[in-house]
């Protein structure tokens, strides 16, 4: 019986599932990120008896992804700084002696939503996460892309919406970046309050629509994608997507002569159809590409 391993590696838990061959979860735990000498020990021993085949890891990032490079499968660059250079990829397989594949964790996503969720049947996708923090993974012509390193969405530069209070964002790299103006910490510094209770007619979430429309109008225009995929905690606040959509239609004007584009986007920028399972199931989908690999 094949079973895969599916990390979804995040700053603050580690999700850990192991699934059947069908990709559905079978068990699952959740681990809260703490120092590597401490994390990694307990996310290995609690696969170490499930018999998994392969292991699939979607991470935060950002990652080295060149499977010729030396550090291949490590967190590079993060802001966590006890995780910088640590092998997360070769750490676990090397002990669980099986296979495996690293991707960022959007890209995970953005593979299970192309080949199982939204953007099933068609030939690209871009999936982003707005929650804790903003990325976005990219899927073209069926292959993940990573170029030089891998699409870093959440720091794509933004024109700062005239009423915003706080026009700079809370990104500690970049003035004005998506991350820095749109993630949920962003809108929680800016108006005092988290997103999950800010009221539904504060101009917060005009101004949160005019920063997510900027993000799908550059998208539009750079990628082309065939559907874009809007996921993480922000996103729970349905209402949004409406205002997203039109924003992004205004920001467009009419130069994108495309009727997914011109017919208001319902089906164009859309909500994951995995919910909350595309991260795990993503990383199943890493391990079983693994496996046949």
């Amino acid at each position: 019986m094949i079973r895969y391993g599916a990390v979804e590696a995040g700053g603050t838990k580690m999700v850990l599932t192991v699934c059947g061959e069908d990709l559905k979860p079978l068990e699952k735990a959740v681990l809260p990120t703490e120092e590597p000498g401490r994390t990694l020990p307990a996310m290995i021993d609690f696969f170490r008896d499930k018999g998994i085949s392969a292991l699939g890891i979607g991470s935060f990032g950002p990652l080295q992804l060149n499977p010729a490079a030396p550090d291949y499968g490590s967190i590079t660059s993060t802001p966590k700084l006890a995780w910088r250079s640590v092998p997360i990829l070769k750490a676990m397989t090397d002990a669980l002696n099986v296979p495996g594949e690293i991707d960022t964790d959007v890209n995970a996503a953005a593979l299970a939503e192309f080949e199982l969720g939204a953007a099933k049947g068609l030939r690209s996708c871009l999936y982003v996460t707005v929650g804790t923090g903003i990325g976005g993974g990219v899927v073209c012509e069926g292959q993940l892309v990573h170029g030089l390193l891998h699409p870093e969405f959440g720091h794509m530069l933004l024109r700062p919406d005239p009423a915003d209070p706080m026009p700079d964002g809370v990104c500690p790299y970049h003035k004005g970046c998506l991350e820095g103006l749109a993630s949920g910490p962003a809108m929680e510094k800016r108006w005092g309050e988290s997103a999950k209770t800010l009221p539904e007619n504060h101009d917060g979430w005009r101004i949160e629509a005019e920063y997510l429309a900027q993000m799908c109008a550059n998208a539009v225009c750079c990628l082309s994608p065939e559907k874009i995929i809007l996921g993480g905690g922000v996103m729970h606040r349905t209402s949004l997507f409406a205002r997203v959509r039109e924003r992004t239609g205004a920001l467009l004007g009419g130069y994108i002569q495309n009727e997914r584009i011109l017919n208001g986007m319902e089906d164009y920028i859309v909500p994951p159809a995995l919910g909350d399972l595309a991260g795990a199931t993503g990383a199943a989908l890493l391990a079983r590409r693994a496996l046949k690999a």
